[in-house]
């Protein structure tokens, strides 16, 4: 998963993370991969922080889906 934006020429950083799905407590595998730059700022920071807190698993995403169908 990527957050923010990756320039052409730009250094990466990939983070494994712990990511729980905010519905039912499963662990989703993967990590993040964001911009070099970007990893060090306020806005990575609130803007991972955010996504974590609100992360769906594919199941409870296509139970939403489904459900608001």
């Amino acid at each position: 998963m990527i957050i923010g934006k990756i320039k052409k020429d730009e250094k990466t950083v990939r983070l494994n993370l712990e990511i729980f799905c905010s519905n039912c407590g499963k662990k989703v595998p993967g990590g993040i991969k964001t911009s070099e730059k970007y990893s060090k700022t306020k806005n990575f920071r609130e803007e991972l922080r955010e996504f974590k807190k609100n992360y769906l698993c594919g199941v409870c995403r296509d139970k939403k889906r489904v459900k608001n169908l």
